[in-house]
């Protein structure tokens, strides 16, 4: 894991409520594991996406949806 990554990671896990830590960890490691082998791309955030979003925190949402759309923005299709 990078030092982006780490700092994603982080910034994730602080808004995971108690419960569902080991769900995101999972779907972050599949992300980074995708960057590292060639597969991330926009079809992949909305999948990531949809499968992260109901694991935060209700207060986190709007925060990390901004996030990761504007990330998905600058990948191919």
């Amino acid at each position: 894991m990078d030092q982006g990554q780490q700092r994603f990671y982080s910034f994730i896990m602080d808004r995971v409520p108690d419960g569902n830590e080991s769900a995101a960890k999972t779907l972050l490691e599949e992300s980074f594991k995708r960057q590292a082998d060639g597969t991330f791309d926009k079809a992949y955030v909305e999948k990531f996406k949809f499968k992260l979003l109901p694991l935060l925190k209700p207060e986190a949402v709007e925060e990390v949806t901004a996030i990761i759309t504007g990330f998905g923005a600058g990948l191919a299709k």
